[in-house]
This record gives structure tokens, sequence and C-alpha cells, in this order.
């Protein structure tokens, strides 16, 4: 269920879904399109997903739980960082959707992430999403070439 106001980002990638899946899941791959963050998790739902890098100078370990897992279609966590300000609390973290469609070589990949405390955070939101999804776009794609 979605609280609060939710951010959107969109991108289509000429590949497969296998291979967007693939580059979800991959941390090798995260690292290259999620601002180098080293992602750690067992891909189960249930179990921890911890995120660890540098934003804007400042060292961070976020973390979250895999919620939902339907390979090559949907993949869902929750995500609560500290770099929010924000307790680490039950009701500050955010639940991130990512929903693959698509048949052949092109793949829909939509995103949303809800309970975003205001206007300005839902854009805030928005805008690293759509960065993170260009950037995956540009992985999966340049790999496609290969």
């Amino acid at each position: 269920m979605e609280k609060g106001l939710v951010a959107k980002a969109t991108t289509t990638i000429d590949a497969p879904r296998a291979h967007v899946w693939d580059a979800l899941v991959d941390p090798k791959a995260i690292k290259h399109y999620m601002f180098g963050a080293e992602v750690s998790s067992e891909w189960r739902v249930g179990r921890p997903i911890v995120w660890k890098g540098e934003w804007k100078g400042k060292p961070y370990q976020d973390k979250g739980e895999i919620l939902r897992l339907e390979p090559r279609q949907r993949l869902e966590y929750s995500h609560w960082s500290p770099l929010s300000g924000a307790p680490d609390e039950p009701a500050n973290y955010h639940t991130v959707t990512i929903e693959l469609t698509g048949e052949g070589d092109r793949t829909r990949v939509m995103l949303a992430q809800d309970n975003n405390a205001n206007e300005d955070a839902q854009a805030h939101s928005e805008q690293n999403w759509g960065a993170m999804l260009d950037g995956l776009k540009k992985y999966v794609e340049a790999r496609e070439k290969n």
C-alpha cells in the first residue's frame, strides 16, 4: 500500500527484460549506474538489502528489506537512509517498486517510491531516480552492443 506522495520515473531500454533484470540484481552492475553504491542482498523476500557509498562527500549506509521479488517482472523493497535526517522508524521508510514490461528487445522500466514528505522531496526523488534509470539504460544498452 502506497504512503504519502509518490515519486515516479520511467525509461525504455533497448534490451530484453532478462538482461535488464540481471542488471537490477547484480551488485557489480548496480555500482555502475547507482552512483557507485555497493549493494548487498540475498535477493530473497524478507531478507535485508544494504547500500553503502558516498553521497555529496558524505559516507552512508542505507538499508531496507526485499518485500517482493518476481524475476524479470517486479522488484519491491523498503528503503531508509540516515542521510534523510529522519529516525530509523517504520514510518520513515520508503517502498521502492520497480516493474519491467515489454516484449522482445525492448523493456519498459517503471519505478515508484512512496512516502515522500512533501512535493520538494518528491521532486528530488524523481530527479535522483530519473538519473539512476538513465544510468541503468546506458549500462544495459552498452552491454547489448558488446
